[in-house]
């Protein structure tokens, strides 16, 4: 009985209707790529009334849909996309996607709540807020009684159309992003106690005029995401996220935020933000993170007994990065470092190259530097091909699989091994190495091309790690990102005392 949702008194045991649907993408205004329809394409666009396979794009989705099938309640799943990090998408491609979504909420109804699955940082020409304006014309469509509600990545843009639009918005907790079927579950739960009745969601948004990025495996950001975790299901405060923000989107919302959902009382909401506000501002420089020029980073290999794990941050596909620059590998070539490792880089060009010379061949080969001022120069090689996998893939922080397609394992002369694929995308896990018979015990270090979802698979492995800071479509150097629409009063640009 869609229509009558937000009424007190509804009977728990009536069955309810529900719309979901996943777009999801996170925008680098400097990365060299758009977000095309073929970015999409690669990872499957997927459509409820046509089944839904197990995949990224799919994963929230399906979450939704079992709890709520568990429950009784019917389902219906619109578009389920999901892109690779790149630059702005394209406008036509951003908005056929959100018009199938707002096709099926008019026509395939009523329904009594939306539970969406986005990414929160995904920009298009002509729109800085994607997220913001899918979920205000879903509410304009729908009306106040329906429950709206958003599941996001906190390297999200939380803006205040997001915020006044929905009922209810869940943050990710967690830097790696484990804790997604625990959020979507908190979202699912506030959407039936909405409808129910039980509770009347408001909320309020805290500027935090920092930028940066906070990896949650350590302290002590540990700490204070535990400390914010707990203050959840106390005295009316329904939701508390820490909203990351994504350093590498220019938009006028980009950087930290509080948002806070209490039961009905606002001035709760912003009381309980600002104090989370306060202490976070409070941690920037014990939250900073901690990354070292290439070559300081390199020379930690000879002073570590065990595998040293380095991240070249800056070329990570995972935040929109071309994912074969080789800044790393030069340095590493002109040391003169052997037993090393460093992957993933993504050039199928050369991947099918290797592929057709076949396992045991010695060739020559152009490693990377083909996207543009950010990969740096390519780099020629004298190099055997060691290993090859049509179909490879690698385990992520999730547990799900990642494809990675045709794939090779090259060695050069002087004991340099190179792991490239066919699809642009992050090091996840040792197996992206190990995969292709490429094993890790007995190197001296691996170079993976990431900025903190590594550590779940790596860290177990590692002796030290160690963040590189170096040149690349992800700048570290969070006070000098060229924002050209992002206002620039924020820290580490400006002192504490110019704010």
């Amino acid at each position: 009985m869609a229509g009558d949702a937000a009424l007190p008194g509804r009977e728990w045991d009536l069955s309810m209707k529900f719309l979901t649907a996943a777009l999801v993408t996170e925008t680098n205004s400097f990365s060299p790529f758009a977000t095309g329809w073929a970015a999409f394409a690669e990872q499957g666009i997927q459509r409820g009334r046509e089944g839904l396979r197990p995949g990224t794009a799919s994963a929230g989705v399906l979450s939704v849909m079992a709890l709520a099938q568990a429950d009784g309640h019917e389902v219906f799943a619109s578009v389920a996309a999901f892109a690779q990090p790149a630059g702005h998408t394209l406008t036509a491609v951003y908005e056929a996607l959100r018009d199938e979504i707002l096709h099926d909420a008019a026509t395939e109804g009523p329904f009594d709540g939306v539970l969406l699955m986005l990414h929160g940082a995904m920009i298009a020409e002509g729109y800085d807020d994607c997220e913001g304006d899918l979920l205000s014309r879903l509410r304009e469509l729908l009306g106040p009684q329906v429950f709206i509600g958003a599941m996001l990545d906190p390297h999200c843009h939380m803006t205040e159309r997001m915020a006044e639009a929905a009922d209810a918005v869940v943050l990710m907790r967690e830097y790696p992003h484990t804790d997604g079927l625990e959020r979507t579950q908190d979202l699912y739960q506030l959407c039936l106690r909405r409808c129910r009745g039980e509770i009347r969601p408001v909320s309020a948004l805290v500027d935090c005029r920092l930028v940066g990025t906070w990896p949650t495996n350590e302290p002590p950001m540990r700490g204070f995401v535990d400390r914010t975790a707990a203050r959840v299901g106390s005295d009316g405060v329904l939701a508390v996220n820490i909203v990351h923000g994504f350093p590498w989107g220019d938009t006028p919302d980009s950087g930290a935020r509080i948002h806070v959902v209490a039961d009905g009382d606002r001035a709760l909401a912003q009381r309980v933000a600002e104090e989370v506000a306060s202490e976070f501002w409070g941690l920037r420089e014990r939250t900073r993170l901690q990354a070292v020029p290439i070559d300081e980073g390199l020379a930690r290999i000879a002073a570590t007994e065990g595998l040293t794990v380095l991240a070249d941050m800056a070329d990570n596909a995972g935040g929109g990065a071309p994912s074969d620059s080789t800044f790393v590998l030069q340095r590493v070539l002109a040391l003169g470092l052997r037993n090393v490792a460093l992957g993933l880089y993504w050039d199928p060009v050369a991947v099918a190259l290797c592929a057709e010379a076949g396992i045991g061949a010695r060739l020559p080969v152009r490693i990377g530097g083909k996207s543009g001022p950010a990969s740096g120069d390519p780099v020629d090689l004298e190099v055997v091909v060691r290993g090859y996998r049509e179909a490879h893939g690698q385990r992520g922080y999730d547990g799900a699989q990642r494809a990675l397609g045709p794939s090779v394992w090259l060695e050069t002369e002087g004991g340099v091994h190179l792991v490239l694929t066919s699809k642009r995308t992050q090091t996840f896990g040792p197996d992206a190495f190990t995969g292709l018979g490429l094993a890790l015990e007995g190197l001296d270090a691996v170079v993976v091309k990431s900025t903190q979802h590594f550590q779940y698979g790596f860290a177990p492995i590692a002796a030290e790690i160690v963040r590189l800071s170096g040149p690349g479509a992800l700048t570290t150097d969070f006070g000098a990102i060229p924002y050209r629409r992002r206002p620039l009063d924020y820290w580490p640009r400006l002192p504490r005392e110019a704010l």
